[in-house]
């Protein structure tokens, strides 16, 4: 049973989702006002007065993100948005997930990254997935239950990989329709998405996409095979169409550093529709994976500053998966924020550690959190004092090699890649990783002082 404070908090959410159908642009200082009455956290409190600071600043490049939101995304969109990603699964659920940590003895998670299917329509070179049996599915029933535990452990936010995540859309547009207190999101090849589908996710409103994109036609045709960058400015116009909120997403490797932190790709991009990017470096997950596509420091360096340009000139959010460990300190798996859980039920860390104690089929989702895995993450996390260096494989895969070795997991991949394997292949990168991070974090530290 709700209390009257979970009552009282619902009602002034329901009353600023209403100014959304109301001119949200003309109304953005009453939503504000409203938002405050429900923000607890010092945290959340920061984010609102920044927002407060963006509104009243036209020229701001978060202010025109905004602008573009209030004009080019469907009300449907917006509403789920403020209720479900802000609302219920951050401002309301985190003090909320604070207590069950502190009951349960473990990590729970902001957010649940869950592959529906393995199977996948592209074959891309370097992809961990195209190593994975083509026939392994989480059943609808599964993936409805993950999502009800979920809530129970006040988790309001879950994102789909693959395979190609899309092969089951009308699975997850049941889902979105089943559990409208949460957000959806799924990272896809964009070739799914026709214009059919596009009305589907402006229609309930609390699903999204991020599209993954290499570069232009040549570098994405490249890795992802020949006509695929056509195929995906389609699924971007069938979006925007029908006012769907959707992203990028690019991997980033050795040979598309250039090519994708561009003025021109992003810009293009912008253009298209994108309101959000999200960055992630090469990993050279699996038996066959291709070490030398591993990015060099030098152009590591150069995507952490790159970044932070854009942040500050684009009307877009975009992020780095891993050089941005600095604002969320350090890594984010493990059930610190979130967990994966791939299509044959094994709960792992993160997307790209493969090794599990846990199937959801044997497992309720606590007692994945609970399991010996879990708890070594949870025991050393963070795994670096230089948050620049988050990552317990790619940048200190010693302690990959300990927690997997100390919890007795298991391989999850079809190649079974040993741990110690795939950490010798991170070592040299690692170190090299860490004379250019250490400097740039000694950068960080003397920039705040001089702020003070």
């Amino acid at each position: 049973m709700s209390s009257i404070k979970d009552r009282l908090a619902d009602l002034v959410v329901n009353e600023l989702v209403d100014y959304i159908g109301k001119d949200p642009a003309a109304n953005l200082n009453k939503m504000l006002n409203l938002a405050q009455r429900v923000v607890k956290t010092p945290e959340h409190k920061e984010i609102l007065d920044a927002f407060r600071q963006i509104a009243g600043d036209p020229e701001n490049n978060w202010h025109r993100l905004m602008e573009r939101v209030f004009k080019e995304v469907h009300p449907n969109c917006q509403k789920a948005f403020v209720r479900n990603f802000f609302f219920n699964a951050t401002v309301l659920a985190t003090p909320k997930r604070a207590k069950l940590k502190e009951q349960h003895d473990c990590s729970i998670p902001w957010a649940i990254l869950m592959d529906p299917t393995s199977a996948c329509n592209l074959k891309c070179t370097g992809c961990w997935a195209a190593d994975y049996d083509k026939t392994s599915s989480l059943t609808f029933e599964e993936l409805d239950q993950v999502i009800q535990q979920g809530k129970e452990l006040e988790i309001y936010m879950y994102l789909y990989s693959g395979g190609e995540p899309l092969v089951r859309k009308d699975d997850l547009i049941r889902l979105a329709e089943k559990h409208r207190d949460c957000m959806f999101l799924s990272f896809t090849n964009g070739t799914l998405v026709d214009k059919a589908f596009a009305r589907e996710l402006a229609r309930v409103g609390n699903f999204v996409l991020a599209i993954s994109i290499e570069g232009f036609e040549k570098e994405t045709d490249l890795r992802r095979g020949k006509g695929t960058y056509r195929r995906v400015l389609q699924a971007m116009e069938n979006l925007r169409e029908a006012g769907v909120g959707f992203g990028f997403s690019t991997c980033y490797h050795k040979y598309n550093v250039d090519a994708v932190s561009s003025d021109r790709f992003v810009d293009f991009l912008i253009d298209r529709g994108c309101l959000f990017g999200w960055y992630f470096t090469y990993m050279p997950i699996g038996k066959d994976a291709v070490v030398d596509l591993m990015v060099t420091p030098e152009q590591r360096e150069y995507m952490y500053r790159r970044v932070r340009q854009m942040r500050g000139e684009k009307p877009c959010f975009i992020l780095d998966f891993w050089n941005d460990g600095e604002f969320v300190g350090g890594c984010v798996a493990g059930g610190r924020s979130y967990l994966h859980i791939n299509s044959q039920g094994y709960v792992e860390p993160c997307a790209f550690i493969h090794y599990a104690n846990a199937n959801i089929r044997e497992s309720t989702l606590l007692e994945a959190l609970q399991s010996p895995l879990f708890r070594e993450y949870r025991a050393r996390q963070p795994f670096n004092t230089n948050h620049l260096r988050p990552c317990p494989c790619l940048d200190n895969p010693d302690a990959l090699l300990e927690m997997v070795l100390a919890s007795g997991a298991q391989s999850t991949q079809v190649d079974r890649e040993d741990v110690v394997e795939l950490t010798n292949k991170c070592r040299a990168a690692a170190a090299r990783w860490a004379v250019t991070a250490d400097r740039l974090w000694r950068e960080r530290k003397s920039d705040k002082q001089a702020v003070c």
